[in-house]
């Protein structure tokens, strides 16, 4: 496998991501940055233009802040594609779609379909479980997690998430992938929620559960935890940058899988069928408009 040199790490020459989304568009942009080539794949034309925009602002808003390069030698790496046969040189590829189990499986699947021997699969679910997934793919051990934060570039944070079925030489591989982006890896152990989002999801519905039944306003819980657990962002303004809708699919299937400490209050609920999202829809447990 080539490998692109970073520092003492190095990162696959050329990666693929699946789903050029927010999250997608953004691990798209750290693999980008850092010297390989990428092809993003997206389900049409109209999402593949998204997606090529949102890289592309990503990058121009790095270079602002002092980047090396030029914007054309960036746009010159980057492909975004509606082919999945496009994976088909890869030696990573990521799938970054919706929290869906089924979209998660059936995409997992086309993509190890045109992947050579010896590509690595990855996924960026921040909840479902690893091994199951892995169950449904015909090279499991060339499969595990790395799930990125948002927002991507920002974030100094990837979990690297071990299946049952994951080859031992891969976590060290990815923990020299992680390294090479400049952010730092956390290995865990398959478990629902692996441990950021299940430590996260548990405070912020806690949280949400003190709005709900009055005890103090979403400011002052979140001032709470920033000034007195110096927490970069509190427990609801993280909801709200997540998304309600995201937390809630993170929540309703740690519900299932971990039991009623991780029921969904009935305020995320409401808020989510009011289509009150957070800052991707302007309003959330804040006022983001």
């Amino acid at each position: 496998m080539n490998e692109a040199t970073t520092g003492q790490s190095s990162l696959p020459a050329r990666v693929g991501v699946l789903g050029g989304g927010r999250m997608g568009a953004g691990i798209a942009h750290a693999f980008l940055t850092k010297g390989a080539d990428v092809v993003v794949v997206e389900r049409d034309e109209a999402s593949a233009q998204a997606a090529r925009e949102r890289v592309q602002t990503a990058v121009l808003k790095s270079l602002d802040r002092g980047l090396a390069g030029t914007a054309a030698d960036y746009a010159s790496r980057l492909r975004v594609s509606v082919d999945y046969t496009d994976f088909a040189d890869r030696e990573l590829a990521v799938e970054a779609v919706p929290e869906l189990w089924d979209l998660k499986v059936s995409s997992l699947k086309a993509v190890e379909a045109e992947l050579a021997a010896g590509a690595v699969l990855a996924s960026n679910t921040s909840s479902l479980s690893m091994t199951e997934l892995a169950e449904n793919l015909s090279r499991p051990e060339d499969f595990l997690g790395l799930h990125f934060f948002n927002p991507v570039p920002a974030s100094t944070l990837i979990e690297v998430v071990i299946a049952r079925q994951t080859r031992p030489e891969l976590v060290e591989r990815a923990r020299g992938w992680v390294q090479a982006l400049g952010k730092t890896a956390v290995a865990v152990n398959d478990a629902p929620g692996f441990a950021s989002s299940r430590l996260g999801v548990a405070i912020a519905l806690e949280a949400m559960r003190m709005v709900e039944e009055g005890v103090a306003s979403a400011e002052d819980i979140d001032n709470a935890m920033v000034l007195g657990y110096k927490h970069p962002t509190g427990p609801l303004k993280t909801t709200d940058i997540v998304g309600l809708d995201v937390r809630l699919g993170i929540a309703e299937y740690l519900h299932e899988t971990l039991g009623e400490r991780f029921a969904p209050p009935q305020i995320l609920r409401d808020k989510v069928a009011a289509g009150e999202l957070g800052r991707k829809t302007g309003k959330g447990f804040f006022d983001w408009s």
